[in-house]
């Protein structure tokens, strides 16, 4: 089957572009492409390209067409417009069933004909995220200045231009032609399919596979660094970013003064990524190692003696200028710093970051004796742990709010738990970062993330849809694990109270705190489901329960899980939804069907079992939920099992005689009521 490429080559792309740039690429060719079946679908991504490939037939299959129009008796004029619409006079038109059918035939394409056609709109509308336009004389947009385009049909060019009526579309036409690196091998060259196309840019210092690239990267840094005892700190980001930004590999080491190496390593780390794109290295010992890794994008001919010698040069005046911010920083205490915060807006509606402050700091000392900290110190921690927001150091690397923090308050005396609290105030990050256990830290990162949904969902500013430019789902998330991962019991309802009577006057009963309880809930169900547990079972305990203690419902929705991966849990369930499903269909005929059952209606022994297990199970139930002790609740609710398969196998429910219906229905209602003290079965799925 014949294999199609093409290439896009153009200026260089940003990297964080690239990929996605790849898979649009992929997605919109093969869609474009699909009359001819295409397979085997590849994307390749660089800085100066983009390019897809496919398999594809040989051409597109003729069919015939069948379209319908007008009603037999319509308006001449709607007839009329019918046939201008598709070219034809009216005696090409037959009736059938009462309709004008227009039949015709659509001959076969060639894949070579199909493609051409296609390929210009494609392009012409590609949904780059940002396009510029260059030169005169074309509307064409392109991420970068576009160069060539290469599209070859199994080894033969498959022409077609860009231009479009009066837009000379910058004169790009389809050809045969790539092009190497742009120093090491510059200038076009001819291909005559994948493989060669591969293989020719391989030979001319561009490796097109960013797989290939990253992989590249990450074996060249590593065994350079393990060859002098050390090791690369991890940061997969930079190497997807560097293997944006090179076409050809070349990794490097070079050597960091020692009159710099009593920086903090986050502040070396950041800036050597930041501005450089460079990797920091550790010794054995997993302190920070005076060396420093880097990629070039050329092969040198001197072994890389100019480019480390340059690179070090520019390392040295950016860890001057980090030395700068360090030693000038320090010059002012935390405490000092505390009145420049009124001066900084934190939210038009919600007053400055100096405020902010004042509201984290009292709650912070509301929330203390709930964790067991002692107060004094998370007071402490909460005054001064916005204040390096005003430092140089975090104002040239914002990535390093907190951390510095932590540094300075050390500095200047403040105790231990202080500083570890105003440092680690913003983990956890993300979902690999760990979560603080100090106590000071907790509640520092319990008040900041709090009040920050609090003042944010009053002010009207709560997610919406994929939106969140506050970060708000991830404060929700890392309000979660620091109580999860830490086992507190605290009543959420409550704390956002707390945090609430602290806000300006206009916004403490704004609506939209009242969704808060909500909003965590579908946060916690979404970090179940990515942990894999089952979400459902938490939502079952949900409905209708105002309970917000999070460490408690999740041993709730964990006993649930639990009972119900047992056979007598899934009996038990089944027979609940089946008792349920009865009780709704009678419901609406003469319901409700409430009350107490009459045990002298009882006609059959499987009524009488069941109602005296259900008189021993809810009162065990009720006093295991009492006590928490969900799994020994659980295992009772699940001891109704043989009584329940009994009644449903031996008694009709709906018997003739209305009495026994009603009190048999009756009876059912109590069995729903007490498993809905356990949960809502029918959230359960499946």
């Amino acid at each position: 089957m014949p294999e199609l490429l093409i290439e896009l080559f153009c200026e260089e792309i940003p990297a964080r572009m690239q990929q996605q740039g790849g898979e649009t690429l992929l997605r919109l060719l093969g869609d474009a492409v699909a009359p001819l079946s295409p397979t085997h679908g590849v994307a390749y991504t660089g800085p100066r390209r983009i390019a897809a490939s496919f398999t594809v037939t040989h051409e597109v299959p003729g069919r015939t067409i069948s379209e319908r129009g007008p009603r037999e008796g319509a308006p001449d004029k709607a007839l009329e417009g019918f046939t201008r619409k598709h070219g034809v006079t009216r005696d090409a038109l037959v009736l059938s069933n009462g309709f004008w059918l227009l039949e015709r035939d659509e001959p076969a394409l060639s894949a070579r004909a199909h493609i051409a056609a296609c390929l210009p709109d494609l392009l012409r509308h590609f949904p780059w995220p940002k396009s510029m336009r260059w030169g005169v004389g074309s509307a064409f947009t392109w991420v970068r200045p576009l160069r060539r385009i290469l599209c070859l049909l199994d080894g033969e060019v498959v022409p077609f231009s860009l231009a479009h009526g009066e837009d000379n579309g910058h004169g790009l036409e389809a050809a045969g032609l790539t092009e190497g690196h742009r120093f090491l091998n510059p200038g076009p060259v001819a291909v005559s399919g994948v493989a060669n196309w591969v293989e020719t840019l391989q030979a001319r210092h561009v490796m097109v596979d960013a797989a290939e690239r990253r992989q590249s990267i990450t074996e060249g840094l590593n065994a350079l660094a393990t060859s002098e005892g050390l090791s690369v700190v991890p940061d997969a980001g930079l190497v997807d970013e560097v293997a944006g930004l090179v076409e050809w590999p070349v990794p490097f080491l070079g050597r960091i003064d020692t009159v710099f190496m009593d920086l903090p390593p986050e502040v070396m780390q950041v800036s050597m990524r930041v501005n450089q794109r460079y990797f920091a290295l550790r010794n054995s010992d997993g302190s920070p190692a005076p060396r420093f890794a880097f990629v070039a994008n050329i092969a040198p001919t001197d072994d890389g003696t100019l480019i480390v010698t340059g690179n070090e040069r520019v390392l040295r005046a950016r860890f001057a200028d980090a030395r700068h911010f360090w030693d000038l920083d320090r010059k002012q205490s935390l405490q000092s710093r505390l009145g420049l915060l009124d001066a900084v807006t934190f939210h038009a509606r919600l007053g400055s970051l100096g405020e902010r402050t004042r509201r984290i700091t009292r709650l912070a000392g509301l929330l203390a004796p709930m964790v067991g900290a002692p107060v004094a110190e998370c007071e402490r921690a909460a005054l001064l742990s916005k204040a390096d927001l005003t430092a140089g150091m975090v104002g040239e690397f914002p990535e390093l709010q907190g951390l510095m923090g932590g540094y300075y308050a050390t500095h200047d005396g403040e105790s231990p738990a202080v500083a570890q609290a105003v440092r680690e105030q913003y983990t956890p990050r993300g979902p690999g970062d760990g979560v603080p256990t100090a106590p000071v830290s907790v509640v520092l990162g319990l008040a900041d993330r709090l009040d920050m949904l609090c003042a944010f969902f009053a002010a009207g500013e709560k997610p919406s849809g994929s939106g969140d430019p506050f970060g708000l789902r991830r404060a929700a998330l890392g309000i979660i694990r620091l109580i999860r991962e830490n086992g507190l019991r605290l009543d959420l309802v409550k704390l956002f109270t707390l945090a609430a009577e602290a806000l300006p006057a206009d916004l403490r009963d704004a609506p939209d705190l009242d969704l808060l309880p909500q909003f965590m809930a579908e946060r916690l169900r979404v970090q179940l489901r990515a942990e894999g547990a089952r979400h459902d079972c938490l939502a079952a305990i949900s409905v209708g329960n105002t309970d917000t203690d999070i460490v408690r419902l999740l041993a709730r929705a964990q006993a649930l899980q639990a009972m119900l991966e047992t056979e007598d849990g899934k009996n038990l369930l089944a027979a609940t939804r089946r008792a349920a499903n009865i009780l709704r269909i009678e419901d609406k005929k003469d319901g409700p069907h409430e009350g107490t059952p009459d045990p002298a209606l009882f006609q059959q022994s499987e009524e009488r079992a069941l109602f005296a297990a259900l008189e021993r199970v809810e009162t065990t139930v009720e006093a295991a939920f009492a006590e928490e002790r969900f799994t020994d609740a659980m295992r009772e609710a699940a001891s109704l099992r043989p009584e329940l398969d009994s009644f449903f196998e031996q008694v009709t429910v709906n018997a003739p005689e209305p009495a026994l219906r009603l009190n048999r229905l009756k009876l059912l209602s109590r069995l729903v009521r007490m498993m809905r003290l356990i949960a809502d079965f029918s959230q359960i799925e499946g």
